[in-house]
């Protein structure tokens, strides 16, 4: 599912999202007329890697800015598109990996299923998709979430939360706290249940380690793994600014529809001020040129502060959330082997994970 999908969320006329759609393929276009005034071949990594960044970094601002001016009707129609195109385009790869992906609904909640192929899964990650907690959706996610699958030996459910503005906060934590519940009482060892997540998602992980609705019973998950999380929306540090040149992100980046009012300095949306004792292990990595740099750094400080095993990677000369988009680059292969080692030396010396545990999981899972 996609939030287009949805009966409350409406949509543009097909008329509309054509124009729409042309609109966007002419943005791309003078996106790549510019890059080479970027000059794409400087920066700290080979030519052919910082020709690729260059690429990446002007399409996707591109792509953010444009899509975030339109009108929420046709920013879901774009969005539905972008799901359906990702459905052809992303199965071959994700079938080709050593995964089984399968379409399903845990806790209420409709999400992806990734379990790994020929291997018992040694754990279950809830894997929450950025998007600014406004955009995307779990099949755009495909070939990221299933790589994690098959380098942590987890099965991933990537869950299809509830997004803004249709759904503000604090919709998609209540989601993902159904989602958690319903893993644990499926029999899922909390020692071996990771939180994940990247940007917005990230921060969404983050909050449902703070403070989960106090009607829904969670236990402390093993670990958190976060990519370029958002943990701080009031978005006033020098970073946000400073970066704003080298990220992908749009230099204004919209927080409002998800608040609706809410204090964006409380710790239920803004981690990095939130009480952390306690904290599971946390496993987070970020560019050294994104604008959330400095609320991560201050984040992780907090975190070793408050004596939480903390395996923090911050990679000089990257952007936001470049794991997902660089996947060929050495920088995000370093990433993926640093969650590969943080999962298994948190899940050293618990029980196992039980037979047939990822088969008793609510909902019917469909092969798709």
């Amino acid at each position: 599912m996609v939030m287009a999908d949805r009966p409350e969320v409406r949509t543009a006329a097909t008329p509309v999202v054509a124009i729409d759609t042309v609109l966007l393929a002419q943005q791309m276009a003078a996106a790549l007329a510019r890059v080479p005034f970027r000059h794409p071949l400087r920066g700290g990594s080979g030519r052919l890697s910082n020709f690729g960044a260059s690429v990446t970094r002007e399409v996707i601002r591109s792509f953010m800015g444009y899509c975030s001016s339109l009108p929420i009707a046709e920013f879901r129609s774009i969005e539905q598109l972008l799901d359906d195109l990702c459905k052809v385009v992303m199965a071959p790869v994700v079938h080709a990996r050593d995964v089984e992906r399968r379409v399903t609904e845990i806790g209420g909640v409709p999400g992806i299923l990734y379990v790994p192929r020929n291997v018992a899964p040694e754990g279950v990650s809830l894997y929450l998709h950025g998007g600014g907690y406004i955009g995307t959706s779990p099949t755009m996610y495909a070939f990221f979430t299933s790589r994690i699958c098959a380098r942590t030996r987890c099965a991933v459910f990537v869950a299809d939360y509830r997004l803004a503005p249709e759904f503000p906060f604090p919709a998609g934590l209540v989601d993902a706290a159904h989602v958690l519940a319903a893993l644990v009482g499926a029999g899922v060892p909390p020692g071996r249940l990771f939180l994940a997540g990247d940007s917005g998602g990230g921060g969404l992980a983050t909050s449902l380690v703070v403070a989960a609705p106090e009607d829904i019973h969670l236990v402390r998950p093993a670990g958190l793994i976060l990519f370029s999380p958002e943990v701080d929306l009031r978005l006033d540090e020098p970073s946000v600014t400073e970066n704003a040149e080298s990220d992908i992100l749009p230099w204004n980046i919209p927080t409002a529809s998800y608040l609706h009012g809410f204090d964006a300095s409380s710790g239920y949306v803004s981690a990095v001020d939130a009480d952390l004792d306690g904290f599971p292990p946390v496993a987070v990595s970020w560019g050294g040129d994104e604008m959330f740099r400095d609320p991560i750094r201050r984040f992780v400080e907090r975190l070793e502060k408050a004596g939480v095993p903390t395996h923090a990677h911050e990679v000089e000369g990257m952007f936001h959330v470049f794991q997902i988009l660089m996947p060929w680059a050495e920088a995000s292969r370093s990433i993926y082997d640093h969650i590969a080692r943080f999962t298994e030396l948190v899940m050293d010396g618990t029980p196992p994970l039980p037979d047939g545990v990822i088969d008793r999981l609510p909902g019917a899972p469909l092969p798709v």
